[in-house]
């Protein structure tokens, strides 16, 4: 049993996130979802809560009206093995999504999202402090992150 899990309110999208996100994980599962009735703060049929699993962590969200943003203070990352798996996460949450700095993104829903590759952290806690500082330089000047750019700015 996961003993914390992340829970997510949206205003009136919650499905469309749920769904989203497990097209693009290749590991997702939709849990049981609970609908609105006639007397619901949103149309009857709605989305109102539901469970979903993505790479083996549960979520769960709600659909909660306008009251409540999403924020940059939480984000979900993503440890990416590669180039290549940080370029298809990437490129599917920012199709309709907002890019930012550092590996950064927010979705279509505005749900921010680490998207990082194991080179970073790897490069980044090199013990040789100059390599390392090297690498946090040419990451701090990229959208997405290029692995190649940051080991041959690392040296």
């Amino acid at each position: 049993m996961q003993k914390i899990t992340p829970f997510l309110m949206f205003d009136s999208q919650a499905e469309a996130a749920i769904e989203l996100y497990a097209s693009i994980f290749a590991n997702a599962r939709i849990g049981p979802i609970q609908r609105y009735g006639a007397n619901g703060a949103l149309p009857e049929g709605t989305l109102m809560s539901a469970s979903f699993e993505l790479e083996g962590l549960s979520f769960h969200c709600f659909n909660a009206g306008p009251a409540f943003r999403f924020s940059e203070a939480i984000s979900l990352y993503v440890a990416c093995a590669d180039q290549a798996e940080v370029d298809r996460y990437w490129n599917a949450f920012c199709a309709e999504g907002t890019p930012s700095r550092c590996g950064w993104l927010k979705d279509k829903f505005g749900v921010s999202w680490q998207i990082i590759p194991s080179a970073l952290p790897r490069l980044l806690s090199d013990p040789d402090r100059k390599r390392a500082g090297r690498a946090m330089q040419a990451m701090l000047g990229m959208s997405k992150i290029d692995v190649a750019a940051l080991e041959a700015a690392a040296g």
